[in-house]
This record gives C-alpha cells, sequence and structure tokens, in this order.
C-alpha cells in the first residue's frame, strides 16, 4: 500500500517522529522586567505560558511531533498564543472562543532569586475547554497523551474531557502521562488528591513533585520530611502506575519503573528562572519515553532539559534544542 507521496505505508509510518497529544489552558503572561516591587514596575512584558503548551513546546525543540488542544478568547492575548505555539512548530488544535477572554497571568519578579505569580482565570476560554474541542482521531493515533492535574481543576466540562481523552487514548494503544502539577488557587488539596490518585489507577505515567506525592499519600507534613523520595516514589507507584517519577527540584529526580527504582541527580547550574522548569523535564522524559529509549536516557534528557530552562527567563522561551543537550555537560564553554 502506498500513501500520496508513494512512499509505501510501512516505511511512512517508520519515518514519521514519535507523537504527543496534549490540551489545557495557555494564558497571556504579564512580568516586570526588573526585580522590585510590581506596584512600581515602570515597565512590563508581555508572553504567554501554559504547562501543557510548554511540554508541547519542548517537545518540539527536542524533535517529537507534538500536538496541542486548546481554547482562547477572540482578543489579541488569544492571537498571540496561537501564534506562538504554532510558531515553535506544534500542530495548534485551538478553539477560539468569542464569548469568553484568554486568562492572564501576572509575574511580579521581587527579587533577583524569588517570584511571584498570579492567576486571572476564571471565566477564562480556556476554562470552557470541553470534549467537543478534541479530535478523536487523533488522540487515539497518539504514541503518548499527556494531562496534567491544572486541567480538570478549571471547570466540569474540562475534568470531562480529561477522563475522556484519556479513555480514547488508551483505547487506541497510547500512553497516557499525568502531571500533578498541583494549583492551590484552582482547588484544596483534599480535591486534587483524590482525583489523582483514582487518575494514578488508569495511567501509564504519573509525575509528582515530592510535596504534591506526600499530598496524593495523604502524609502530613512531618512523616512527609521524613521519607525519601524513592520511598515516596514506591509508594505511589502501588496506586496503579507502570511507571512512577518524583522531581526533586535542583537535587534531581527517582522513577520507580515496573518495580525497579533509579534515580537523576539534577545539573549544576546558577538559575535564573525556575517557572517552567518541572514542564521541561517533562518533555525531556516523555521525547525519549516515546522513542523507546530507557529509562535512564529519559532521566537525563529529562534532567537537562529542566535545568536548561531555569538559564533563561520565561516559562518556555529557555527549552532546549536537541543539539543543545550536551553544552551543560562540555568541558570547554565556547563551541567552534
Amino acid at each position: 500500500m502506498t500513501d500520496a507521496t508513494g512512499a509505501s505505508s510501512s516505511s511512512s509510518a517508520a519515518a514519521r517522529r514519535p507523537r504527543v497529544v496534549t490540551m489545557g489552558e495557555t494564558m497571556g503572561l504579564f512580568s516586570n522586567t526588573t526585580p522590585g516591587p510590581l506596584a512600581h514596575a515602570g515597565t512590563m512584558q508581555l508572553g504567554m505560558g501554559g504547562s501543557e503548551s510548554n511540554v508541547a513546546i519542548g517537545l518540539s525543540r527536542l524533535g517529537v511531533d507534538a500536538v496541542w488542544f486548546g481554547r482562547v478568547g477572540d482578543d489579541a492575548v488569544g492571537r498571540l498564543v496561537e501564534r506562538e505555539i504554532r510558531a515553535e512548530g506544534v500542530d495548534v488544535r485551538v478553539v477560539v472562543d468569542d464569548r469568553a477572554p484568554t486568562g492572564l497571568m501576572v509575574k511580579e519578579r521581587r527579587t533577583s532569586t524569588s517570584q511571584n505569580v498570579t492567576y486571572y482565570r476564571a471565566g477564562s476560554a480556556g476554562s470552557r475547554l470541553s470534549i467537543d474541542d478534541l479530535d478523536e482521531a487523533t488522540i487515539a493515533g497518539a504514541d503518548v497523551l499527556h494531562l496534567t492535574g491544572i486541567t480538570p481543576a478549571l471547570s466540569s466540562s474540562a475534568a470531562e474531557a480529561v477522563g475522556w481523552a484519556a479513555s480514547v487514548a488508551r483505547a487506541g494503544g497510547a500512553l497516557v502521562s499525568f502531571d500533578v502539577n498541583y494549583r492551590r488557587a484552582l482547588w484544596s488539596r483534599d480535591e486534587a488528591a483524590a482525583f489523582c490518585r483514582a487518575f494514578a489507577a488508569t495511567c501509564d505515567v504519573l509525575i509528582a513533585g515530592e510535596d504534591e506525592a506526600a499530598m496524593m499519600l495523604g502524609l502530613d507534613a512531618d512523616v512527609a520530611a521524613r521519607t525519601d523520595a524513592a520511598a515516596l516514589a514506591r509508594r505511589l507507584a502501588d496506586l496503579g502506575s507502570r511507571e512512577v517519577v518524583v522531581t526533586c527540584g535542583a537535587a534531581g529526580a527517582v522513577t520507580v519503573v515496573d518495580g525497579r527504582t533509579k534515580s537523576q541527580p539534577g545539573v549544576p547550574i546558577v538559575a535564573h528562572d525556575t517557572v517552567g522548569a518541572g514542564d521541561a523535564f517533562v518533555a525531556g522524559y516523555l521525547a525519549e519515553l516515546a522513542a523507546g529509549h530507557d529509562v535512564a536516557d529519559r532521566l537525563r534528557t529529562a534532567a537537562t532539559a529542566g535545568a536548561f530552562s531555569c538559564l533563561a527567563a520565561g516559562d518556555w522561551e529557555g527549552l532546549p534544542r536537541r543539539a543543545e543537550l550536551g553544552l551543560l555537560h562540555a568541558r570547554e564553554p565556547v563551541t567552534r
């Protein structure tokens, strides 16, 4: 059998890059250009960001075909969101909503090493994401469907879309990846923990920070402080996911895959902006997972991508391309 180009379907399938599909809300991002109180900022910078689209951009830069489903308002910020993600090589499937605005987030860089992020997303276009905004064939044909705990917290329709997409992906043979990505402004710890525990039993890859793992396991602060990441990962694996990743910030990450534990140290850097580092880590991990690489490769690329993202301001701007991954491990600072 041949396709429209005359190539055999088997060779076309072999040539196609792994495909990851994701979905969620991306918002406009306002930030002060120099550290200090936001109330006294003379100028603000406009950009955009969202966990799932950050991951999609990270995957695209690493050579993986990525699809992002989202919803934006019929406004200038929505056009910015769509244009920026599409410009990064992501297959953008966006619905323009003329009845709701694109959400906004404001980042206050209070000092050179700390920042606060405030969200203005109630009633936003992104929060109105629904099953009708998704394409069943695209999801069923994916290698990996990546979801986060942000989207189901946005609205009942968004939560239904997450559950439906996961069911479609599993029926089509795709792996389902789930990053807890807890946002306290969207739901309580108890609500998030209950949802994430139930979802963990049905997903293939579960990704959580140490505090998020403790939340899911119902551990109080004292017990959590005495429990190392490997133990948290093993206990999370008991919830049903085949593969568990617990991230530990600058210290690296721990995985439990098919009962075996493996750790990855962080890549030493001087961080400039840590927002988006978790999304970069996920992009690196999923890029190697979709390509069929082993756990060691997944962790190595994930840790390197996460470190890279901290070297530049912005949620996604510092994400590395595959050819750049070796730069953080190079002995010579200049490439000629």
